[in-house]
């Protein structure tokens, strides 16, 4: 078994990475880790480690479950905390709700159980992690910052996770969304 971990996500634009990134630090919030600009995404499924066959099986199934999917807007539209609400343990961007992201998610979280994956069987909460373990002296209070971002989800990416680098995910694969493009 592999030591490095895998996941099913939606990449940012790097526009968006960046601007995101930019806000968090202005806000010098004393989290002990933040995630690095190049790492900010939207997971859909984490598998864990994996071997090679395993890996492979999901990654078609994923491909195959997905490609007739239409890629859609997404709006990253709130912040909010993971743990207790004066010393999160996480930190994230929400999206606005969108029934095509649920879609999404379904399709590959159905695709990886079908490979052999244990996937979470939580309720779905869409968010992209910024930063993680509050050790401020005092207690955390939400940010209050205008975020209404807007970006197409036209691909989903499987990452690598490589924990002794930075930034840490590295891109395995990447399944292109149908655009409709040259529909009428």
């Amino acid at each position: 078994m592999s030591q490095n971990h895998y996941f099913f996500a939606l990449p940012l634009p790097n526009e968006l990475k960046q601007s995101l990134h930019q806000c968090i630090q202005k806000q010098q919030l004393p989290f002990a880790r933040f995630v690095h600009e190049q790492d900010l995404h939207l997971t859909l499924a984490f598998l864990g480690s994996a071997d090679e066959e395993q890996l492979q099986a999901a990654r078609s199934l994923v491909a195959s479950s997905v490609q007739e999917l239409e890629a859609f807007p997404l709006v990253i539209n709130s912040l909010g905390v993971f743990g207790k609400k004066t010393e999160p343990r996480i930190f994230w961007a929400g999206v606005k709700e969108e029934q095509r992201l649920d879609t999404l998610q379904s399709a590959v979280s159905s695709a990886c159980r079908e490979a052999g994956f244990s996937i979470d069987d939580r309720p779905f909460r869409p968010h992209i992690t910024l930063a993680r373990k509050w050790k401020g002296e005092s207690l955390f209070q939400l940010p209050q910052l205008e975020v209404n971002q807007k970006f197409l989800a036209e691909t989903v990416v499987l990452y690598e996770t490589y924990l002794d680098k930075s930034p840490k995910y590295k891109v395995k694969q990447i399944i292109q969304l149908h655009t409709g493009k040259g529909k009428e």
